[in-house]
């Protein structure tokens, strides 16, 4: 029996990142009765995937709001360039493509899924539920037949005929459904900081790389948004040396900061990331369905988790829109969409993460290594960037695998 302090909702989506937002847009769109829960009271964090790439903003021109989303604050990087030991090269030239829009809009993460909210309000179907954090799923007769939530006013059931887990690399909801998970291992975490940008500084996005040492630099205006990546559990190591020796190292990889690694006066302006690469052996139950990092958590490496999501997002609702918006569907038929949309986006997650897990052990974690016994000779360019930067055109294919990626997703859910 349904508690009293109960919620129905037909769908009902755990975390409000980029593919709960948006796939409670595109359900919303198709006249389906969707809430959204989202355990903050904001979507402010710091430090969250800011790349909203090629493939999303396709997504966006085919829901027909290019456009309004452009309008708002964001910028445009076309090519990403990398500075190894004493040379500057281009890494991936995204004007190469052929979408619409040939760059990564950098967009603070806030901003994006504000933009979502706005859109799905639109929708008498949509809402969104914040300061509302889900501590587990519920079940009847081997089916997950909704979450139990904790709330400001105290504890409250939603009841739904399909709960939607996208709550994220930490997922409440994988783990209280019971879905097994395969690490995949990842040899390196993330320290992430910002600095501020002077106007004389290089406009460029992209890393700083020298023997022992690898940076990623984002221009975000007037600051730098910086991933400085260690090995494995090694916080402990660096603090040890010291915060000193920590911005010396910085300096090194950008002279130019020497004027403004001050900035970062205790540790606590740097905040960890540890880097998780796994993957569910089976995305969903009966009722039940994960999508983005609670199916498959990804490295930052080309910052493609949000886009994954994305385009998670966007086949499971041409595949699942029609029926969740259909009352008369039954559950045996709606769970067979959900193996399908696993189907559908498996391919897409094993082969991006096995090429990150690739990335990590055979570039990043050499390099982490190469400071020591070394014969202080600076790190040469690896010959396939020497290859493309002497045939520019070849950059577009290192643009295409990470604006693009495997099996693209095109919006086809209907709208009501």
């Amino acid at each position: 029996m349904a508690s009293l302090n109960a919620l129905s909702t037909r769908c009902c989506i755990v975390g409000g990142g980029p593919a709960g937002m948006m796939l409670g847009l595109l359900l919303a769109r198709a006249g389906v009765e969707v809430l959204v829960l989202e355990k903050h009271a904001d979507f402010l964090r710091d430090f969250r995937g800011d790349t909203v790439h090629p493939s999303t903003l396709q997504v966006m021109e085919e829901l027909g709001l290019l456009e309004r989303f452009l309008a708002r604050p964001h910028d445009a990087v076309q090519v990403v360039r990398a500075v190894i030991g004493d040379s500057d090269v281009a890494i991936a030239d995204f004007s190469r493509l052929t979408t619409r829009c040939k760059f990564i809009a950098m967009v603070p993460q806030w901003e994006f899924l504000d933009f979502l909210r706005d859109e799905a309000e639109a929708f008498s179907t949509f809402s969104l539920m914040q300061n509302a954090e889900v501590t587990g799923v519920l079940q009847a007769r081997g089916r997950v037949t909704g979450v139990s939530v904790a709330t400001s006013r105290g504890p409250r059931q939603v009841m739904a005929d399909l709960v939607i887990g996208a709550d994220g690399r930490h997922s409440v909801v994988r783990q209280s459904a019971g879905l097994p998970v395969r690490g995949l291992g990842a040899p390196i975490d993330v320290l992430w900081m910002r600095l501020p940008r002077r106007p004389a500084d290089s406009p460029a996005t992209g890393g700083r790389i020298a023997r022992g040492l690898f940076l990623a630099v984002i221009n975000r205006g007037n600051y730098w948004q910086c991933a400085y990546v260690i090995p494995k559990g090694g916080l402990e190591a660096l603090r040890a040396r010291g915060l000193e020796a920590f911005r010396a190292d910085l300096v090194r990889l950008v002279p130019t900061w020497a004027d403004r690694v001050g900035q970062l006066a205790t540790w606590e302006d740097i905040k960890l990331l540890t880097v998780t690469v796994d993957r569910l052996e089976q995305w969903w139950r009966p009722g039940l369905l994960c999508l983005g990092d609670a199916a498959h958590a990804m490295s930052p490496i080309g910052g493609v988790g949000i886009n994954l999501a994305i385009q998670d997002a966007v086949a499971a609702a041409n595949l699942l829109a029609e029926a969740l918006a259909d009352a008369e569907v039954s559950a045996e038929a709606l769970t067979s969409l959900l193996a399908k949309v696993q189907k559908r986006r498996l391919l897409p997650a094993r082969i991006t993460q096995a090429v990150q897990v690739a990335i990590q052990n055979r570039v990043l974690a050499p390099v982490l290594a190469s400071a020591s016994g070394h014969d202080g000779t600076p790190l040469a360019v690896p010959w396939p960037l020497r290859l493309m930067n002497r045939f520019p055109v070849l950059l577009g294919l290192p643009a295409y695998a990470v604006g693009i990626g495997v099996r693209p997703e095109h919006v086809r859910s209907p709208r009501v």
